[in-house]
């Protein structure tokens, strides 16, 4: 028995995507930096006096326009990362998990324990469910032993419940 609230919503594909870019906004590093004209080594002196040369004026051998010169513009270290308000998240969450029910992706069991952690009664148990290659296996309460069953099968990825994402 699904929980309406949760799973039988109508999934909203734009909160979904907005979460989506939230999260691959968070993991840029933005740290991508040159130099200006002013951290570049050198260019103190002036090349040349103001008048009298017929070369046009400049004060640095280290503007921009010369070469050996500093980036005009270029890019500077950063932040990236915002957050969305909780409601939306909260509703990104529900969506991905309602989606998941109307695509018939989704098995819910009442309990999967093992006294102890064995592979080999995790790759039982998921034989004899209707699963694809690739599969989520997620514990309400992180049981060690289900985890420590399932992380070393190819293509199935334990979870506790309260880390699961969109």
């Amino acid at each position: 028995e699904l929980n309406d609230s949760v799973f039988g919503i109508k999934p909203n594909q734009a909160v979904m995507f907005d979460f989506v870019k939230m999260q691959l906004a968070n993991k840029r590093v933005g740290t991508a930096s040159s130099k200006t004209r002013a951290e570049v080594r050198g260019g103190g002196k002036k090349p040349w006096r103001q008048k009298g040369t017929g070369r046009a004026r400049v004060g640095s051998s280290r503007n921009p326009v010369w070469t050996k010169g500093g980036v005009a513009f270029g890019p500077r270290p950063r932040d990236f990362s915002y957050r969305l308000p909780r409601k939306v998240r909260r509703l990104a969450m529900k969506s991905a998990l309602s989606s998941k029910v109307l695509d018939n992706n989704i098995i819910v069991l009442d309990s999967l324990t093992f006294d102890e952690p064995k592979t080999r009664l995790m790759v039982q148990t998921l034989k004899s469910l209707p699963v694809g290659k690739k599969t989520l296996v997620v514990t309400a309460y992180g049981d060690p032993n289900v985890i420590k069953s399932a992380r070393n099968i190819p293509g199935v990825k334990p979870i506790r419940a309260d880390f699961i994402n969109v």
